[in-house]
């Protein structure tokens, strides 16, 4: 008698609904739409757009009120309406920046904007070039274990003749555990390759939010141009945030040097005193005396320069390092290439060469089960590693071209 939790979930499977299959195009759009992080990149840009609005502007006025003047000790104590110089004073107050100040304010809420935008565009191929190996592995994933079920039942069909030969005197009573044992080991295999099913489907739903996607259609098959690949390296995204870094830090020194101009302030403020003296007004100006730059403002200028030339040097050993990183790339896709052309063209031909003739010598007598159980477990074995190579080498093109490639996004 089955379970009853084994019925409860035998119901459930049947009543949920199959997820609608996904094409590899299908899977990037959906990692572009549905990607949280590439969501919470494009809510920075929108961030560094409202915040630009404001930047460059004059601060707010101030008000400011009170008494002038209040007696508090002498025989008018407490009595400022009989004081000559009480008065009650309002008035409105305002800082105004310089120039240099306010512009090179600008010039870093635009550059704020760019980094951003180039954030989200660095972040968008990020996103690609996960769902893209992600929905490559669960291709190939499904590939090997239908490639294994395919095996495992030429071996059922093998191992039910091994009564026989025993009974024929053809095998030795030991040699009927063969096929028991290799079916033992295959099940091992197919339980690996059922996980990493799960694993790459998972991985899939990282970048998809569908948790249940199933692949369909043909993986990619990018054709690489390693010469323009080389050549478009300095407009990847990877460099753009440097050169959008390199644009705050330049703005970061004008706000620095805009420090040695002189802000000045006015103020206008309305006095009301005893009507014996009649009210006043009062105007006035503030201005900020930089005179001491040399131990004030010249050693943040000169540190905010260093600043600007450190990014500058980061993005030179960044271009490097891509650089690097897309010859090696480039070298494990052409050593990939070879590989996969040698499975296919030598190593499983020659397999299934040698499983068919250990079959034929088996009918004919020549061979025992035992050979020809041995040759069809090299026969998975090599059709499995084609696989695992074919999906190298589609590994290789998506990350080359979706990394490196100038139109990749």
């Amino acid at each position: 008698m089955r379970p009853a939790w084994l019925f409860a979930m035998s119901a459930l499977l049947a009543g949920a609904a199959p997820a609608a299959p996904l094409t590899y195009e299908a899977a990037l759009k959906a990692a572009d739409q549905t990607a949280p992080s590439l969501q919470a990149k494009a809510a920075d840009v929108r961030a560094a757009r409202s915040s630009a609005i404001a930047a460059g502007r004059l601060p707010d006025p101030k008000l400011e009120f009170g008494v002038e003047g209040f007696p508090i000790s002498g025989p008018l104590a407490g009595h400022p309406e009989r004081d000559d110089f009480s008065d009650a004073r309002v008035g409105l107050m305002q800082d105004v920046p310089n120039l240099a100040k306010r512009r090179s304010a600008r010039e870093r809420a635009a550059a704020d904007i760019g980094a951003a935008e180039v954030g989200r565009t660095a972040q968008a191929r990020e996103v690609r070039v996960g769902a893209a190996l992600a929905w490559i592995g669960l291709y190939y994933a499904g590939r090997r274990l239908a490639a294994l079920d395919d095996i495992n039942q030429t071996l059922a069909r093998l191992r039910a003749a091994a009564p026989s030969q025993l009974a024929s005197g053809s095998m030795r009573p030991a040699q009927t555990l063969e096929p028991e044992q290799m079916t033992a080991a295959l099940g091992d295999r197919r339980a690996d390759l059922v996980a990493a099913v799960a694993t790459a489907r998972a991985d899939l739903a990282r970048w998809t939010g569908d948790g249940q996607a199933e692949v369909a259609g043909r993986p990619p098959d990018y054709a690489l141009d390693p010469a323009a690949l080389r050549a478009g390296v300095d407009q990847l995204p990877a460099l753009a945030t440097y050169d959008a870094m390199g644009r705050q830090a330049d703005a970061d020194v004008d706000a620095a040097k805009a420090d040695k101009h002189s802000d000045w302030s006015w103020e206008l403020a309305y006095q009301h005193r005893d009507p014996r003296f009649g009210d006043m007004v009062m105007v006035q100006a503030t201005v900020s005396l930089p005179l001491f730059a040399a131990t004030r403002q010249d050693p943040v200028i000169a540190a905010r320069a260093e600043t600007a030339a450190g990014v500058r040097l980061q993005r030179e050993a960044a271009r490097r390092e891509l650089l690097a990183a897309l010859e090696a790339s480039l070298a494990d896709h052409a050593m990939h290439h070879d590989r996969l052309h040698r499975a296919l063209e030598t190593l499983v031909p020659l397999a299934r060469r040698r499983a068919e003739l250990e079959t034929a010598s088996y009918a004919a007598g020549t061979a025992s089960l035992s050979d020809v159980l041995q040759a069809e477990l090299g026969l998975a074995e090599a059709v499995t590693d084609a696989f695992d190579r074919e999906a190298d080498v589609a590994r290789d093109g998506a990350r080359i071209v979706l990394t490196f490639g100038v139109d990749a996004q």
